[in-house]
């Protein structure tokens, strides 16, 4: 996904920095992000949608920001469009639940990835289990603990960056991630037990 910053970029000496370093930004977030927006929206289409409109709102609003804003900025538009997703499918689906798709419809919430290693066939096995757990364990949890899971586990944000991201304290923050982890950990297990 690549989002064209010609428009956006500051005027002056620095410009062409500022455009390499917001589109190296954008890569190195935008696999990370659309797991997130994949996993939380269980959709492949409305999750790039989802982090193609966030980088677009990034680079329109905030590119001539300095670098190190951007990552926390970045993840709170994320955060508030997987919000805004959820509440528009549940105002969508209330009054006709029956549009709903259903679970086999939305198809796996993490995508098979090529391992650019072979390995042999039991190891993959095993492996995408593993995945597909985790990723049924995670989609399964509130979008709250979604966020709290993936900013905090994912990203590495602390529990202060992620309450400021999360418009909310870090007591809900501690609250909402240790749900998410106690939660997780119960839906893998043996899983969860091996490591």
């Amino acid at each position: 996904m690549r989002i064209s910053i010609e428009n956006n970029r500051p005027r002056g000496g620095s410009a062409l920095s500022q455009q390499e370093s917001i589109e190296q930004f954008l890569i190195d977030v935008e696999k990370r992000a659309y797991r997130m927006a994949e996993v939380s929206v269980r959709n492949r289409e409305d999750a790039l949608d989802i982090v193609q409109d966030a980088m677009f709102s990034l680079v329109r609003r905030y590119a001539s920001k300095p670098a190190d804003q951007w990552r926390p900025l970045f993840f709170r538009i994320l955060s508030n469009a997987i919000i805004d997703f959820h509440r528009s499918q549940k105002r969508r689906f209330g009054v006709f639940s029956w549009l709903s798709p259903s679970d086999e419809e939305r198809g796996s919430p993490i995508e098979q990835l090529a391992d650019p290693q072979p390995n042999n066939g039991m190891l993959n096995v095993l492996r995408n289990e593993r995945i597909d757990r985790l990723g049924s364990a995670v989609s399964s949890l509130s979008v709250r603990q979604q966020q709290a899971f993936f900013l905090r586990c994912w990203e590495g944000f602390s529990t202060r960056e992620t309450a400021s991201l999360m418009k909310c304290s870090e007591g809900s923050v501690k609250t909402h991630y240790s749900r998410a982890l106690a939660s997780v950990q119960d839906k893998l297990g043996d899983l969860y037990d091996e490591h």
